[in-house]
């Protein structure tokens, strides 16, 4: 009757479960730790890639910033404005995102000559190609999927790697520091557990705060949201790259209507008198003395009665200001901080700046650099242990033990897991059912697999 209390799994039946979760994650550890690394320097990338916009030779008196999107908009024919960035210097190119449904282009425009300096796709800046890599592997709705699941076992992976890392007796050698003296496989043993010990904190954390941008879970965090809101949920952030795309698209819809271009949109000509762009002078005017934090985007009414609205778009998202102005008088009509969201978009924020690398400067980079090259390492390590201990002919999976009673804490802990990951959780029956119903009724596939138990 004893063992009918183990509260957990033994060491070995753990070890299986990260061999497999390591096994299927790896892969994308690298590719998530690769590209989430580029996607860092983000701001200095953008700032390099812009340099020869930044210092123009501005001889004269600056042209309005109504003729400065107007420039724009004519650049790309059947264009309607959808926002304007305050430039950070007067010698800096303007830059104007004009859109034509969901395709958006960026445009450089001198600000005295309205020359147009330069044009760019928005969804083909490198940056943005980058973060559509990391996070949808450029797949679109079954990347973003796909990644979330990898995602989510690499939760499981580290949770597992930390269970077999913790100290059973010993000194702190391959516990928190590797011995480095120590030949053949202790030596990556150590430098496999002890990177992870180290990096396992803050890449748990890196894991979950991406987790409100994936397609799953984010709509999963926001229909809950709704639910217990008793509302529309509206988030600074979307759940992969189609529902962007749809919000595109319909900010554009309802600017045309109010902008009244004279353009083919849908194959109807629309009719309704144009509306002047003018009012963004008075409304940077405005801004200025506000000194929101920078970029800080200036965008049309979108319907009927609406008002033009502002936002600072900062990569540290807790310094982040919506404003609604008066096109007519240019007086702000609302102001919204970041202060003033409610809880659980103020978490997600903050997740989501620390993420980023944006929260706290050059340190944070750092962190979340050395959290990126500590993961690679971690896959690095797991790949030559593998390969070191695998049998010939055989996968190399550590071998079942002898059945067991349940282990009722850990039971529970695997159960809120699926329910905090629901992608992992799904999974993580499919595979049993798999395993039990037909791998583990073949044998070679069960040999291959090491589903058959060593007595003991």
């Amino acid at each position: 009757m004893q063992h009918l209390h183990r509260r957990w799994p033994s060491y070995a039946a753990v070890w299986r479960w990260h061999f497999y979760a390591g096994l299927f994650c790896v892969p994308f550890v690298l590719w998530l730790a690769v590209t989430g690394a580029i996607y860092l320097f983000r701001p200095q990338v953008e700032a390099l890639i812009d340099s020869p916009y930044a210092n123009l030779a501005v001889t004269g008196p600056r042209a309005s910033a109504a003729e400065q999107a107007a420039a724009a908009v004519r650049a790309v024919p059947g264009s309607v404005l959808h926002r304007y960035q305050l430039p950070e210097t007067d010698r800096q190119a303007v830059q104007i995102v004009v859109g034509k449904d969901a395709e958006e282009t960026r445009v450089y425009v001198h600000p005295q000559t309205l020359a147009i300096l330069k044009t760019v796709d928005e969804d083909q800046r490198l940056m943005r190609v980058v973060f559509r890599l990391h996070g949808e592997l450029l797949a679109g709705t079954p990347g973003s999927y796909l990644v979330e699941l990898a995602a989510s076992w690499t939760i499981v992976m580290l949770l597992s790697g930390l269970f077999l890392w913790w100290p059973r007796g010993g000194g702190l050698g391959g516990v928190v520091y590797p011995r480095l003296n120590a030949g053949g496989r202790r030596f990556w043993r150590d430098l496999h557990g002890v990177t992870g010990f180290w990096v396992s904190a803050f890449a748990l954390f890196l894991l979950v705060s991406g987790l409100p941008w994936a397609k799953s879970w984010g709509s999963y965090l926001k229909a809950v949201r709704q639910v217990a809101e008793g509302r529309p949920v509206k988030q600074d952030w979307t759940t992969g790259h189609a529902e962007e795309l749809r919000r595109r698209a319909a900010a554009d819809a309802g600017t045309r209507a109010m902008m009244g271009e004279h353009a083919e949109h849908h194959g109807m000509a629309m009719a309704h008198p144009p509306v002047s762009y003018v009012p963004l002078d008075r409304l940077i005017a405005t801004l200025g003395p506000l000194r929101l934090a920078t970029p800080v985007l200036v965008s049309p009414p979108t319907g009927a009665g609406q008002p033009w609205t502002a936002k600072s778009d900062a990569a540290n998202r807790p310094l982040r200001t919506d404003l609604t102005l008066d096109g007519d008088t240019g007086q702000v009509l609302t102001r919204k901080d970041f202060a003033q969201r409610r809880l659980v978009d103020r978490l997600v924020g903050w997740g989501v700046a620390v993420h980023e690398g944006q929260a706290f400067g050059g340190l944070n980079q750092l962190l979340n650099l050395l959290t990126a090259l500590g993961l690679i390492l971690l896959a690095v390590s797991s790949v030559v242990l593998w390969w070191r201990r695998r049998p010939e002919g055989v996968l190399g999976a550590p071998r079942a033990g002898s059945p067991a009673p349940a282990a009722i804490a850990f039971f529970a802990l695997v159960l809120l897991l699926g329910l905090f990951l629901p992608l992992m959780g799904i999974s993580l029956v499919a595979v049993l059912l798999v395993e039990r119903l037909v791998f583990a009724r073949l044998p070679g596939a069960r040999r291959w697999l090491g589903l058959e138990r060593v007595p003991g």
